[in-house]
């Protein structure tokens, strides 16, 4: 079980440049996902849980544009920046909008964490856990995970509000994540338990390290306290045994 006041709802890259049929960065699955975005958002501020969305925003020159996604950034409109002559693509459809009290990170690649402030200020909220939504899973999502994963938080996928470019791909992907350690739910599942069913692996972790810890302090004071006990006892003479033996010859 998990207490959702220690975590986070990721939205990743769930603007209209990557849904909308009509872009060239759109990925085929993403506008499906929308209906259960939604839900997401809306239990996971119910539950109180902080949320962040995390989009792109490329440079109108396309000089922060992964080399290889440029040509087709370049050929295709250059869609979620400001050279669009769509002003929507970096907008969020309005159901997923950002609402008063929600946090926006921009990325510049495809994990949330890399070259962001994210992980400072998930540490800063007392965050242990990620809640991920958004798109696309082999990409975004997936290296997302694993950052999260090599940075120590619980993390959980929530495997209807993410998409792909084919259902192979998701199935793969979502399976990989798992195999790793994500643990994955339902939209379902997280809205009607919230992450009650969720491991607090990390905590469990941190639980055991620290059990670890205090017991060698205690052997080491333990021992520590016999050599002083040692040290204090009274010593028989040495010399005066010595004579008395030499006397009575």
């Amino acid at each position: 079980m998990i207490d959702p006041r220690t975590a986070a709802l990721l939205v990743i890259d769930m603007q209209n440049g990557f849904i909308d049929p009509q872009s060239a960065l759109c990925v085929q699955g993403a506008a499906a996902t929308v209906p259960a975005c939604s839900r997401a958002l809306v239990q996971a501020r119910a539950l109180g849980m902080p949320v962040f969305h995390v989009v792109r925003s490329y440079a109108e020159d396309g000089s922060d544009v992964e080399a290889v996604r440029h040509d087709r950034w370049a050929q295709g409109g250059k869609p979620v920046s400001g050279a669009c002559a769509n002003p929507h693509t970096m907008d969020e459809p309005r159901a997923l909008a950002p609402q008063p009290g929600d946090r926006i990170i921009v990325k510049p690649r495809f994990s949330a964490f890399f070259n962001t402030s994210l992980d400072s200020v998930l540490r800063r909220l007392g965050v242990t856990t990620v809640v991920l939504i958004g798109t696309t899973t082999p990409n975004c999502i997936r290296t997302s995970c694993f950052d999260a994963l090599s940075l120590d938080y619980n993390v959980a996928v929530i495997e209807d509000c993410t998409s792909s470019r084919t259902p192979a791909v998701q199935t793969a992907n979502i399976e990989d994540m798992a195999h790793i350690g994500a643990q994955v739910i339902t939209c379902a599942a997280f809205c009607e338990q919230g992450l009650d069913d969720l491991r607090d692996v990390t905590g469990e972790v941190e639980n055991f390290v620290r059990s670890v810890a205090a017991a060698q302090i205690a052997r080491n004071e333990d021992g520590a306290w016999s050599v002083r006990e040692a040290e204090t006892r009274p010593r028989r003479c040495q010399h005066g045994e010595a004579g008395d033996r030499g006397e009575s010859r």
